[in-house]
């Protein structure tokens, strides 16, 4: 596939990205309010999928599958227990450094949390949803077609992450918007440098990362 058929992908798709992100935010903000709990969960998993949905397309088309998703089928545990660990160690790093330092208004994302089912259904909601579309799109996605693109891993990961980061504008600030750059280079880093790391390490890292977060804020903040 040629270079411009590449940039074409890339901005269709994350032009697509933000389209089902705005998308998503509407059904949130008009639609899931007035439903009945049980069916307002289903719709928080299935909807924010709504963000992928061009790039999964444009990922057919352009037959980069295996390129993608890649998940080895030997030594799945220890793919798990890379994502795990590595979730685990960046949301402890980003949120109890700050927090013991005095800086814990900073890095409180609001959640307030007190019931077990709470808590279950977040945990799934931020691997299911969340941490599976967000890195299907932008450390798989965008990240091969700017790779393919300008054929340097560097430029693919910073590029990757700053439009990780321009994307959260749409539910954040410019402060935000600075956090989850660093936070997708870090992310692209441990996918692209870390042994054994594969798709799912990174889907199961973003989900740990972002549930950690709310857990934090939930307990030390509630």
């Amino acid at each position: 596939m040629s270079k411009r058929s590449n940039a074409f992908l890339l901005i269709l798709g994350y032009v697509g990205a933000l389209a089902g992100c705005f998308g998503v935010i509407m059904f949130n903000r008009y639609v899931l309010p007035a439903l009945p709990l049980a069916c307002r969960m289903i719709c928080m998993l299935l909807v924010y999928w709504l963000i992928a949905l061009v790039p999964l397309i444009l990922i057919c088309i352009s037959k980069d599958q295996k390129e993608i998703f890649v998940f080895p089928k030997e030594r799945v545990g220890i793919q798990i227990l890379v994502g795990v660990v590595s979730g685990l160690v960046i949301s402890s790093a980003y949120f109890l450094v700050p927090y013991f330092l005095g800086f814990g208004p900073y890095v409180d994302n609001g959640s307030r949390y007190t019931k077990l089912w709470q808590f279950a259904f977040e945990f799934v909601y931020f691997i299911v949803a969340v941490g599976a579309v967000e890195e299907i799109v932008f450390r798989g996605f965008i990240y091969s077609k700017l790779k393919r693109l300008f054929d340097n891993e560097w430029i693919a990961i910073i590029a990757s992450s700053v439009l990780f980061g321009l994307f959260h504008l749409l539910i954040g600030n410019i402060v935000q918007v600075c956090i989850t750059t660093i936070i997708g280079i870090i992310f692209c880093l441990v996918r692209y440098k870390v042994k054994n790391c594969s798709m799912l390490s990174l889907i199961i890292l973003h989900g740990i990362y972002d549930f950690m977060l709310m857990l934090y804020s939930s307990f030390l903040f509630g």
